[in-house]
């Protein structure tokens, strides 16, 4: 199949490339980069596909003309860089998100598989919650998403087959590493500090999925039949990965030597509390089979950082943060306040998509 992805150099974008190629699909790649200067030593390979070097909100049908299917990533991808400027989430999550899939339609794209989140849920509290549960979102990113999920599935039919999936919290190695997710970030205080440091009292439930899982989520939407698939929601996870913020962080303690669980002086309840059930992809899609648990990415966690020789210094750095990062690049004048490269980036590898363009019309 012919795929565009969006959002292919990011944290779970550098992840499915691969894995896409080695599924035989003809892969292009589409990506302002912003994380260019975040590459993680011991995250692997990033796989070289044609690239389309574009913002979301900046497409044109033209761009997604040859396509088969679009597997749309690309967004504001956690709640304090939906706060750092109002209305911006709004443009770049849901509006630009909306105008992707109504472009798709109308340029011939077939599958429309949009990412989007269990934070839907937001505050579900102890009930498990499957896909027909009241969204609750309380934030702008997942607000973003639920308004992204109610105005796309309005473009559904007529050739054009949407589908939603709606991964747990994520965790695991990338190419484009980040510390701003819980178990990535537990196991990376442990290993600089020997500590362990919880910011809310640990209650709160959290399911959370390794990105080669959400990866196989991808690809096995992508290639489903329509009349599985079509206008759906699929959490993506595993039920019985659903765990307190404590449980992981006794996990990391028994990964990582020496280490102490340590909570916040002024630690409280966090509102984000939901546990979710994911019996639905497991019934519909029997292709998705996911091979990690919370324990194997601590220890996978570990030995990367280990290996790079993480110090607290990068750790806390702006350079696997993913607002932090993004404030470095405003204050230097590489971005501007509407998150766009204030210079002009590198032009789209016209070789390999003159190429591509050429195979398309075979």
């Amino acid at each position: 199949m012919r795929v565009l992805v969006t959002g292919h150099l990011g944290y779970i974008g550098t992840v499915l490339t691969p894995m896409l190629v080695q599924a035989g699909h003809k892969v292009v790649g589409l990506d302002s980069d912003l994380y260019a200067r975040c590459t993680f030593s011991q995250g692997g390979e990033i796989c070289h596909v044609p690239t389309i070097c574009k913002d979301t909100r900046d497409v044109k049908i033209n761009d997604l003309v040859g396509f088969d299917a679009m597997l749309h990533l690309a967004a504001l991808s956690n709640d304090p860089l939906g706060d750092l400027k109002r209305g911006l989430t709004d443009d770049i999550n849901h509006k630009a998100s909306v105008r992707l899939a109504e472009f798709a339609k109308k340029a011939g794209v077939h599958r429309f598989v949009f990412a989007s989140s269990c934070s839907n849920y937001g505050q579900a509290g102890e009930k498990m919650i499957d896909e027909t549960g009241a969204l609750n979102p309380v934030t702008a990113y997942g607000q973003s998403k639920v308004m992204s999920e109610r105005d796309i599935s309005e473009l559904a039919g007529d050739g054009f087959c949407p589908v939603y999936l709606r991964p747990a919290t994520a965790y695991g190695v990338s190419p484009r590493l980040r510390f701003d997710i819980v178990l990535n970030n537990l196991v990376a205080w442990a290993f600089t500090t020997g500590k362990i440091h919880l910011k809310s009292d640990g209650t709160p439930w959290r399911p959370i999925v390794h990105i080669e899982d959400i990866s196989r989520a991808f690809i096995a939407a992508l290639e489903a039949p329509a009349d599985h698939v079509f206008n759906e929601a699929f959490n993506v996870g595993q039920t019985a990965h659903n765990y307190r913020i404590r449980d992981l962080a006794e996990i990391v303690a028994g990964v990582v030597p020496g280490c102490t669980i340590e909570f916040a002086d002024d630690a409280g309840p966090d509102k984000r509390s939901y546990r979710v059930s994911f019996e639905k992809i497991r019934r519909k899609l029997p292709t998705f089979e996911p091979k990690w648990d919370a324990r194997m990415g601590a220890e996978q966690l570990y030995k990367a950082y280990r290996a790079s020789g993480l110090t607290l210094e990068e750790f806390e750095g702006p350079r696997y943060q993913r607002i932090g990062h993004i404030k470095k690049l405003l204050a230097e004048g590489i971005l501007d306040t509407g998150l766009r490269h204030a210079q002009p980036q590198r032009r789209d590898d016209a070789a390999s998509m003159a190429a591509f363009a050429v195979a398309a019309r075979r």
